[in-house]
Parts: C-alpha cells; structure tokens; sequence
C-alpha cells in the first residue's frame, strides 16, 4: 500500500529536475500521475520511467502560462485517470542579470512563467477540487525568503508565490473547501536548470539565493552547510509528504530544503 493509492496528482515541469522526480515518487505511492512539460523529448523520458516502473501516466504537452490549456489539462486529467486531488506547480524558469541592464520584456517573462502560472494552476486546481478536498503543493526557492544581487526578478518571482500560497491556503480553508495549499522552497539542486548556466560567471557569492549555475558541486560547498547540492528526489520526498495524509494539518507553510543554506548566516 502506498501513501498517495487511488489519488490523482498534476505535476507541471515534469519533463526534467524536481518535476520528474517528483512525478517519479508520487508514482511510487501509488498516485496516477498528469504530466505536463514544453519539452515533449523530456516528457517521453518521465513517462518511461513511471511506466517501467509499474506507474500510471498520462503526459500533455503545456505552455503553463496559457490560460486556455489549463482547461485542458484538468478535462484530460478528469478524462483520462479521474478527478486530480494533488497539484504540484513545479515548472518555472531563472533569468539572471543585474537591475541597471535588466529588460522589461525578460522582467514579464520570468513572471508568467514563476508567478502567472502558479495562480493559473492554483486557480484550475481550486475548481476541480472544490468539492473533494486536495493537496496543492507550489515551487518556490530559498530566492523567494532572501534577496540575491543580480537576481532581482526571480527572487521577486519566487517571494510572489510564497505570499500567494499563503493567501490561497488561508482563503481556501476558512470557506471550508478541504484543500490545503503550500509552497516549498529548495536550495542548490543539482537539476537541468542549473546546469545551463543562465547566470554564467556570475560569482559565488551572488548566487547564495537560489539560482542558477555552472558547477553545482561547487555551489553546493560554498553556499550550503552540508558542502553539497541536493538532489531533486530530496526535494521529491518533501512534496510527497505534503501530498499525502501525513500533512494533514500542514497548510499555508512554506517548507525549506536546503542542506541549510538559509539557516545561518
């Protein structure tokens, strides 16, 4: 018997990094799972994992910033594996630079992709699950509880969804809805994300606040107590427990991961 048996979870950035080790475990505890991705070659690698593994899947491909397809994704989801109780609103990207060179246009995008989508998401989540209760489960980062030099959009981005979660939680709660919403914030993982080096060259001690990175290893000794990056399945366990019945009381909090980066100072 698993913890998530006869759930139904949507995971958004499922194609790579924390959404496909989050996909991976929630499987593992039994939750069929809606994957949704821009990246359909990554999807497809998601999706074999689970399946090779006994898993339940059905992939989608997604722009999460397009208010349509998320009507989609809760119809195909209810159509294809059943009414979703779990949300986890994981895709998101990192754009880095300093304030004086930094350009509207990249300023908006990093928005509806970290911030537009989550309320997107949350808002199709609250609709489907009204009636029957669930587990909705944000991406935030340790960029989203401090500030970084040179990553002034994505900290901005990240501190919207802590504070929106919150509101949700809270929202969703007193009208008695049964739907608990929280965020969870990792530090240095080592992912895709940060392997493609957004932020390239940008020194160590400006990257304490959760972006992007060339060596992940080397970041992870520098910014974080433990001397490591995390892994993505760390962060996965985490979203597990905040999906299952084990948090049940468990709402409108903000959860760190970090090998305690943010602890200290």
């Amino acid at each position: 018997m698993g913890l998530l048996d006869g759930r139904v979870a949507i995971v958004t950035g499922a194609g790579s990094g924390i959404g496909r080790a989050a996909a991976v475990a929630l499987a593992k505890e039994g939750a069929a799972i809606f994957a949704t991705d821009i990246d359909q070659t990554g999807l497809k690698q998601t999706y074999d994992m689970i399946i090779s593994d006994d898993g339940r899947i059905e992939t989608m491909l997604q722009d999460v910033t397009d208010e349509a397809l998320w009507d989609t994704v809760i119809a195909q989801t209810e159509a294809k594996l059943g009414k979703p109780s779990i949300l986890v609103n994981n895709a998101g990207i990192a754009v880095g630079g300093p304030i004086p060179d930094f350009s509207l246009d990249d300023w908006k995008k990093q928005m509806a992709v970290n911030v537009d989508s989550v309320f997107l998401g949350t808002r199709a989540a609250i609709r489907a699950m009204k009636d029957t209760g669930g587990s909705i489960i944000n991406l935030s980062s340790v960029a989203g509880l401090r500030g970084a030099a040179g990553l002034s959009a994505y900290c901005a981005s990240k501190g919207a969804v802590r504070l929106f979660t919150k509101s949700a939680a809270v929202e969703c709660a007193r009208a008695g809805m049964g739907i608990r919403v929280n965020s969870v914030h990792p530090g240095i993982i080592d992912t895709p994300i940060w392997q493609k080096s957004i932020v390239e060259g940008m020194p160590v001690e400006m990257m304490a606040g959760g972006a992007n990175a060339v060596d992940p290893e080397m970041l992870g000794a520098a910014a974080s107590p433990m001397g490591r990056p995390g892994h993505p399945s760390e962060v996965a366990d985490m979203i597990v427990y905040l999906a299952s019945d084990k948090s049940s009381y468990v709402n409108g909090q903000e959860l760190v991961v970090d090998g305690a980066m943010t602890a200290g100072g």
